[in-house]
């Protein structure tokens, strides 16, 4: 078996015995990206040279018996969302292509000081806005179960890295579900922690009210150990939350006695997949195998989540996306063609003796704006620009807007209600399993709906997991969500390390790798 197969657990004991070490986990992980990153795509920039320094420094101060950080050794992948003065941090966007950041996120500075090993940039659909993964300027990621099918967004690089062993750990980030969502569609683990409870200071912000950073991993465990390396109280981010972080690692595997998991009934409604739902069902049973007790809640409001969540992200997105405008950094447009065509036209209009036209004709400056903004963004960011510049303008905001933040608030009673009587809610993390590449491209509501059973956790700022129980009968993975109250990521881990304990779903691995004959 290859290192690249072991999990980030595993990979630290065996660093820690002296069977391998920091050098040789990290070569095994970049020779499976250059065998199969080439066929799913998941990588944006590897930078091996920084990779093997960084595990080489490990590997002199292991054997000088210096202090060790938590991940030393362990190659992780982040998603390229996140600064990092090592290199370019592009957020799949043109508009910031060749966009070098001066800082480090704190969460980059906070793997760099437990001594992880940094593998490169992972994809994601631009500024993270996107359920596929296939709205990246650059390429499309493939799911490794299926390459024809997307691994979901917009952490869909991490997750397909994740998935096809090429790397034991990532990063991802999630505004309405792009943690939770491509780990379901990956067969993987992963964690939307409680809002506040990981900086986001040098995130690049979508929505900066329901952005959250969180690990992605194989199994219960790395989730847990990648949690408590990047959560904490940070200064420089304002809505960071000032509790002490638990050490998840050291509780995960205590069964939660008396364990009460609430299931709702909304989320079992028409459209949900016939094998999606016998599985999570199934999830469900073996919980109550275990002694827990099932309750049926409701979420009444549920059903307003969608529309809410697509009236705040794009108004918080039109307003955190102004800045991109060719002035400040990033992208510009060609200044000296864009003069002359404006040059042109003015000539052309003046000859003609049309004065309407000339004084609707822009000016230089509102030229460069415009053209610079039409040419850095994807479709998928404009659209929802559009959306949200829609909802905040005079006239609308009331209607839309104000009328979204109070719908945000009776969402988060209902979960204030559920978990008076329930310790975990339990359901599907989407409606389907993954979709084929292109499947939705021309219909972005159909695309919007996929994230019916997510969103709710970002809009009440709650916890959510998202972890393997079963396949379709195509061999795609299927997700189970297990939702916790506010800073109850122990107790959600705990819940989720019972079920990964009493199943193997987690053992499975995608097509690609068996067909590489890695592990057998």
């Amino acid at each position: 078996m290859s290192l690249a197969d072991l999990t980030a657990s595993d990979l630290l004991a065996a660093m820690s015995r002296g069977e391998a070490s920091a050098v040789d986990v990290t070569q095994a992980h970049l020779d499976r990206i250059a065998e199969r990153d080439g066929a799913v795509g998941a990588f944006l920039a590897v930078d091996a040279e920084r990779a093997l320094a960084q595990a080489a420094e490990v590997d002199r101060k292991r054997a000088a018996g210096a202090k060790l950080g938590p991940l030393a050794g362990l190659p992780i992948a982040v998603k390229d969302v996140l600064c990092d003065r090592d290199g370019r941090t592009t957020c799949a966007s043109r508009m910031l292509e060749n966009f070098r950041p001066p800082y480090d996120a704190t969460v980059v500075a906070r793997l760099k000081q437990a001594d992880a090993v940094l593998l490169g940039r992972v994809n994601m659909d631009e500024f993270a806005m996107g359920g596929s993964t296939e709205n990246s300027a650059f390429l499309a990621t493939r799911n490794p179960w299926d390459l024809e099918r997307t691994p979901g967004g917009s952490s869909g690089g991490s997750a397909a890295c994740v998935a096809a062993r090429m790397a034991p750990l990532a990063i991802g980030t999630d505004t309405g579900g792009s943690i939770r969502q491509p780990a379901g569609n990956c067969g993987i683990v992963g964690l939307k922690p409680t809002y506040g409870r990981v900086s986001r200071f040098g995130l690049v912000a979508f929505a900066s009210s329901l952005d959250q950073v969180g690990p992605m991993a194989r199994s219960v465990r790395d989730a847990a150990l990648l949690l408590e390396t990047i959560s904490g109280h940070d200064p420089s981010d304002a809505t960071s939350i000032d509790v002490p972080v638990p050490s998840y690692t050291k509780t995960l595997d205590e069964p939660l006695k008396g364990l009460r998991i609430g299931v709702a009934k909304e989320h079992f409604a028409e459209g949900l997949d016939a094998e999606v739902e016998a599985a999570v069902r199934g999830a469900i049973a073996e919980y109550q195998s275990q002694g827990a007790e099932i309750r049926e809640i409701s979420l009444p409001h549920s059903k307003y989540a969608v529309a809410t969540y697509y009236v705040i992200a794009p108004s918080e997105a039109s307003s955190n996306l102004a800045r991109y405008d060719g002035v400040h950094y990033g992208y510009r447009t060609d200044q000296a063609t864009m003069l002359a065509e404006l040059t042109a036209e003015r000539k052309a209009l003046s000859e003609a003796g049309d004065a309407a036209g000339l004084a609707q004709l822009d000016a230089a400056l509102v030229r460069m704006y415009r053209r610079t903004r039409a040419e850095g963004f994807g479709p998928e960011v404009k659209r929802r620009i559009m959306l949200g510049t829609y909802a905040l303008s005079a006239g609308y905001y009331d209607a839309y807007y104000l009328k979204a933040l109070r719908v945000r608030r009776l969402i988060r009673q209902d979960y204030d209600q559920a978990f008076e009587g329930v310790d975990l809610i339990a359901g599907p993390v989407t409606a389907a399993p993954a979709f084929k590449l292109g499947e939705m491209v021309d219909d972005p509501l159909a695309m919007y709906l996929i994230d019916l059973y997510t969103v709710g956790a970002n809009l009440a700022g709650l916890p959510g997991i998202s972890l393997p129980c079963g396949f379709t009968s195509a061999g795609l993975p299927i997700g189970l969500q297990l939702t916790a109250p506010p800073l109850a990521e122990d107790r959600l881990l705990r819940g989720a390390q019972m079920y990964r304990q009493a199943t193997d779903w987690h053992n499975r691995r995608p097509t690609l790798a068996r067909q590489s004959g890695i592990g057998k």
